[in-house]
């Protein structure tokens, strides 16, 4: 009887590696783990079918001991690539690697085993059977301690944002090694095997494979860092949690193997093995963690926090390289409070706070006005808003009315602001926590001010060394305008001098054809240098003109492009104040990106139209569309272009002068799709309201 369940239980577990095996295989990646993982599931899937094909001999056989062997160390190998141990010492194809000395001590012990496993068999005496049985099982109950090591140590040394993709394949192998280590450590106490437990370790060795299958699809490339470890109590308390459970699912499993009949003794097994299963599954729950995080803070600690231990990890977070740091701020403040997720605002130019990162939660579109009553409210009080609290008890806050997106705000619960000298530098929303028993009383806010204090420091000198990036760059394109202007100087100095020979010599032929040579080589030197130079020093003088008309003109110069931009005027007659010139080549250089966008096939549309008191241009193309990162961080930052001849400040100085005016500029595109820019520019007036005020008082409407 026991036999034939031998062969089920290891053929379930042959079967579950080998579709493992398959699912690995079609889904290749070429990866040196994967490759590794597919090796150690086909030696165990040989291991499982050899124990099914002999489970009428005795269990500790010539082959599957040592098919045994060769499965521990396949599983070994592949916990060792995880941990990294290999030395890569070239970066180029082919790759060679260099051994560390403790990888080396493991692969030799595992080669010593299997050789003496071999020689045992063929070489000593049968009086020396008992010897070498006990000496055979010492050396299976080493190898289950060092593939628990080496499961341990793989954990440890995953920092926590990666144990999302790893902890199952942990969970399984580790009970692998786990349930070896308890069959052979009872072996050794007993000087024989326990077949009951041997019989049951088939079906318990098929459990680990969903484990290992989730952690395979969760984590392809297996690329692992470095972490650190827990509170000492928080260690404490898990391990006394783990034993009252483990003592009560012992008892319920011993209830099983009463009651069970010629299944019991399996049924029991595989029930406790289940039962730790769940116990690990519930140990690696964020959600559990943070819970007990809590509990712990309020009944063995006066204060909730240990106060060196947050701020060394809120520093080591802000002081990582991973990320951006926008990111890692938000990471840092929400891990003070269990928070899963956030989104940082900082206040920028625009007199906008903006959107700027986002972890864990979609980035939103809105913006809210610094003078806002809001914002002036986080920079005043400097309080740590609960949108839940407002929610229901909005007495509380009656001095500041929180926007209706902010309301919303999915998954929002607490508004931080980001105080730097006294003035908002931004604010911070975060995500509701894991652990609904976390409360927000004095302390918290406290720790959540000082916080956010401490990130908007980082933040502003992150924003005052881009700043001072931009304004080295500045410095350089003006060094290069005075180069510009030297070259211009030179060739005044040549047209000057021609024109003062004109009169001794302009009846001589040869004066005449150096003249035009000359006048041809400063003609073209001078377009060269105007097309470098995007700015003009001239002083502006706004003045109201009609936008329609400045739209022709600039469409009257793009006429010879394909394809030719065609211009729908929805509402005529519109004005604007603003610089003629400037606006212009503006507009136009919107347009022109928008045509250089566009096959020839395509198709370049401008709309004029009325909203309220601005006027609305849009210029639409069927190009080929920008993601939005690239609108978000590059499309309007100075000096970055994707134009091999581009300086990169057409869009930045549009934006800039578009703010000037009190207008905005909005961006649209769906990659291969199209582009839409939406340009907001005041209304100044309408032509029949100032058709009588433009006759007397002569306003121009032209180009000067």
């Amino acid at each position: 009887m026991l036999t034939s369940i031998t062969a089920y239980s290891y053929g379930i577990a042959a079967v579950a590696f080998l579709i493992l095996t398959v699912l690995l295989l079609t889904s290749w990646r070429a990866r040196i783990f994967g490759t590794a993982l597919t090796v150690a599931c086909v030696i165990t899937v040989f291991w499982a079918t050899s124990i099914v094909y002999q489970a009428a001999r005795a269990p500790l056989s010539l082959l599957t001991d040592v098919l045994e062997i060769l499965r521990n160390a396949g599983w070994s190998i592949f916990l060792l690539m995880l941990l990294g141990p290999f030395q890569q010492t070239n970066s180029s194809p082919p790759f060679k690697f260099k051994l560390k000395p403790y990888v080396v001590g493991i692969l030799a012990f595992y080669c010593l085993l299997l050789f003496l496993n071999i020689y045992s068999y063929w070489e000593l005496e049968p009086s020396q059977g008992e010897t070498d049985f006990i000496t055979d099982i010492v050396g299976r109950v080493v190898m289950a301690v060092m593939g628990m090591l080496l499961v341990e140590q793989l954990y440890r040394n995953t920092p926590a944002k990666g144990r999302w993709g790893i902890k199952f394949a942990c969970f399984g192998i580790g009970g692998m090694f786990v349930y070896d280590f308890y069959l052979y450590s009872d072996a050794m106490l007993f000087k024989q095997i326990n077949m009951e437990i041997w019989t049951a370790r088939g079906a318990v060795n098929a459990l680990i494979v969903p484990l290992v299958a989730i952690s395979a699809a969760r984590n392809p490339q297996w690329s692992l860092g470095i972490s650190v470890s827990r509170r000492i109590l928080f260690h404490s308390a898990t391990l006394l949690g783990t034993a009252l459970y483990l003592l009560a699912m012992s008892a319920a499993g011993y209830y099983l193997r009463f009651f069970g009949g010629s299944w019991g003794a399996i049924m029991q097994v595989t029930f406790l093995f289940g039962a730790v299963a769940l116990l690990v599954g519930i140990l690696f729950s964020g959600a559990f963690r943070s819970w007990l995080k809590v509990f712990i803070s309020k009944h063995f600690y006066n204060y909730n926090y240990d106060y060196r231990e947050e701020w060394l990890g809120f520093t080591r977070t802000l002081s990582e390289h991973s990320h951006g740091l926008g990111e890692r701020t938000i990471q840092a403040v929400a891990a003070l409070v269990e928070s899963p997720g956030g989104v940082l605002f900082i206040n920028r130019e625009s007199g906008n706070c903006e959107p700027a990162a986002h972890w864990n939660m979609n980035l939103p579109n809105e913006s809210e006005p610094a003078n806002s009553t809001f914002c002036q409210f986080l920079e005043n009080k400097q309080w740590v808003i609960d949108l839940q609290e407002y929610g229901s008890n909005p007495e509380k806050y009656s001095a500041i009315f929180i926007p209706q997106w902010l309301r919303s705000f999915p998954k929002g619960w607490l508004i931080v602001p980001l105080i730097l000298l006294g003035r908002l530098f931004g604010f911070m929303i975060l995500a509701r926590p894991r652990s609904s028993s976390i409360k927000l009383n004095w302390e918290v806010i406290d720790l959540l001010k000082i916080a956010g204090s401490q990130a908007a420091s980082y933040l502003a000198q992150q924003e005052s060394t881009n700043a001072l990036i931009i304004a080295r760059q500045f410095e350089s394109f003006n060094r290069m305008s005075t180069f510009i202007v030297h070259d211009l100087k030179n060739l005044v100095s040549q047209l000057s001098l021609l024109l003062s020979n004109t009169e001794k010599h302009k009846n001589n032929p040869e004066f005449q054809k150096d003249m035009l040579e000359t006048l041809d080589y400063s003609v073209q030197k001078m377009k060269l240098l105007l097309h470098k130079l995007s700015r003009e020093s001239s002083i502006e003088h706004p003045s109201p003109l009609f936008i329609d008309k400045l739209l022709r003109q600039t469409l009257a110069l793009k006429a010879a492009f394909e394809p030719k931009p065609e211009l729908e005027i929805l509402d005529p007659d519109l004005m604007v104040v603003a610089n003629w010139d400037r606006l212009e080549r503006v507009i136009g250089h919107i347009v022109q990106n928008a045509v250089e966008a566009t096959p020839k096939n395509g198709k370049v549309t401008i709309h004029i139209s009325k909203l309220g008191f601005f006027i609305v241009i849009e210029i639409k193309d069927t190009g080929q569309g920008m993601s939005e990162e690239f609108i978000r961080e590059r499309l309007f930052k100075p000096f970055e272009s994707t134009k091999s001849a581009g300086m990169g400040i057409g869009m930045f100085e549009s934006r800039e002068y578009i703010h000037e005016l009190g207008g905005q500029i909005e961006v649209s595109s769906h990659q291969n799709t199209g582009t839409t820019f939406r340009v907001m520019l005041p209304l100044h007036k309408h032509v029949d309201d100032v058709k009588n005020t433009t006759s007397q008082q002569g306003y121009s409407h032209e180009p000067r």
